[in-house]
């Protein structure tokens, strides 16, 4: 079983059907594209001398050729392991040399970062475009190399906001029941159909480019790259029934832009990577209309655990659909899902604890490190490190990751909840709330602000909303929250501002 059998079939049984875009253009057909990539597979066996397994790495902003790359990766028998393009030179290094890629393909901008940092390990650092990739591409095309469901198809780098990244391993078997699930049960995507790549291909947006394939849509890339609202809605006008992949924060800038288009172009919005704001979530459905669903799933079981489908998202109707929007939907059919306790034991519904999952979505493991394995895959389920609770009907409702949780006075406080309330305000654009030490309390609730808002007008909608003693003791009013470069916020991060602000004042 391998993916590359996806594109292969594709050109061979619809090669004049679209397969990539950039900005408004067709810019290939699938006969074009799968033989491109079967060129560049007999240059990655041939050329290059590569050997079933070997580790390639994709290290460059979104661009049309990924998707030849990453099937090219898979159809001559190797793991792909794509990077972000947003990483400092050092942390390119450290991925190429954890993973021991023998190849990087990465782009003009890049390449010189990236050579700096480069481990003995790396042989080869082709420029995507060059007179190397020319000669690639000029190579006598191979046949479709034998892999099993087991073999290692994609090694994903987590984004790191704790500590080094780690590669999780996903499977042939993995990817395919990834893009199974996805066309199930999130978005049915038809020959012919759209998906716009305005994230990055490196990670959730990319993980949808396989489900893609095998429906014989087309990939698009925004011709100017980056995340700007009005080339988004251009594209989303020239592809009528596009879907994207977006975080929460992608979706807001897309809201609140002033920029237009016909809502009715787009397919599907999926959001994920962080739970969306009711509010957020409101102000996107009034604009784009049963347009939205959501996933969750860790890179170690990637965008598949729990979806919010859009019938769900859009259903006014339902007594609880507040309470639903606020939720991360049901389990995937392909995965066992069950929140618990420390001792791995099921809790009822109701009760808080650790997501844990397990299906043919889940990771083999991480790439050479049994111990963080071990600790992940205990007892043969992923422990996410989220802390969650199920509804009577099955929904799931995130409460925080485990570390982010705040003990006050012998009381847990999720600061979601506490984040939920104060969003409802109209002057408040972003907040994080975390934990800070405290003599009395064990914990005192402390929010971080971006907006205007008067702090009495805060505590204010809190005692309307929240028990007291989770309304925060201290806020503080900043220009930006510390994200990464998926536009998640670092919490581990702002813990540590605020002890730096603590001690120096």
């Amino acid at each position: 079983m391998n993916l590359a059998l996806w594109l292969e079939r594709a050109g061979r049984e619809d090669g004049g059907r679209p397969a990539l875009g950039l900005g408004a253009r067709v810019l290939r057909d699938y006969s074009g594209t799968a033989g491109r990539a079967a060129c560049l597979a007999g240059a990655l066996q041939q050329q290059f001398k590569l050997a079933a397994g070997d580790r390639v790495a994709i290290a460059a902003p979104n661009c049309p050729d990924y998707v030849e790359l990453l099937f090219a990766i898979w159809h001559a028998g190797l793991a792909a392991v794509p990077i972000n393009a947003k990483l400092h030179g050092a942390e390119f290094g450290h991925i190429l040399d954890n993973s021991g890629a023998r190849v990087c393909f990465t782009s003009t901008a890049l390449e010189g970062g990236i050579g700096a940092h480069a481990p003995r390990t790396l042989e080869r650092l082709v420029t995507i475009g060059g007179a190397d990739y020319a000669r690639m591409l000029a190579c006598d095309p191979i046949p479709v190399a034998a892999r099993s469901p087991d073999d290692l198809a994609w090694l994903f780098y987590t984004s790191g906001t704790t500590g080094r990244p780690k590669g999780a391993m996903l499977t042939h078997k993995v990817l395919a029941a990834e893009s199974e699930a996805y066309l199930n049960e999130v978005d049915a995507a038809l020959p012919g159909d759209a998906i716009l790549h305005a994230a990055p291909m490196s990670h959730g947006s990319g993980l949808y480019i396989a489900a893609h394939v095998m429906r014989r849509a087309v990939n698009v890339v925004p011709e100017f790259g980056g995340f700007e609202a009005d080339e988004i809605f251009r594209a989303i006008d020239a592809w009528p029934r596009t879907s994207m992949f977006a975080a929460p924060t992608m979706v807001k800038r897309l809201v609140e832009s002033s920029a237009e288009c016909d809502p009715r172009n787009i397919r599907t919005i999926i959001w994920g990577g962080a739970p969306m704001y009711v509010e957020d979530a409101l102000r996107a459905l009034d604009r784009f209309g049963p347009r939205l669903a959501q996933i969750y799933g860790l890179g170690e079981s990637p965008m598949t655990i729990t979806t919010l489908s859009k019938a769900d998202i859009a259903n006014r109707d339902h007594p609880r659909w507040l309470e639903r929007l606020a939720s991360a939907g049901r389990a995937f059919t392909c995965v066992d899902v069950k929140v618990a306790d420390a001792d791995d034991s099921g809790l009822p519904q109701g009760e808080a604890g650790e997501i844990l999952c397990r299906g043919d979505v889940v990771m083999a493991g991480y790439w050479q490190n049994p111990e963080a394995s071990a600790a992940t895959l205990k007892g043969g389920w992923l422990h996410t490190g989220d802390i969650g609770a199920f509804d009577a009907d099955g929904y799931l409702t995130l409460k925080d990751r485990s570390k982010d949780l705040i003990i006050s006075g012998g009381s847990n406080i999720y600061p979601r909840e506490v984040e939920e309330v104060l969003l409802k305000h109209p002057k408040v654009r972003e907040v994080s709330v975390i934990g800070r030490p405290d003599r009395e309390w064990g914990e005192a609730v402390v929010a971080y602000v971006v907006g205007e808002a008067p702090q009495a007008e805060l505590d204010t909608l809190c005692l309307g909303a929240i028990a007291r003693f989770k309304r925060p003791k201290h806020y503080v009013f900043v220009d930006a929250l510390p994200k990464n470069n998926y536009g998640k916020i670092l919490k581990t991060e702002l813990r540590a501002l605020d002890e730096s602000r603590r001690t120096a004042g």
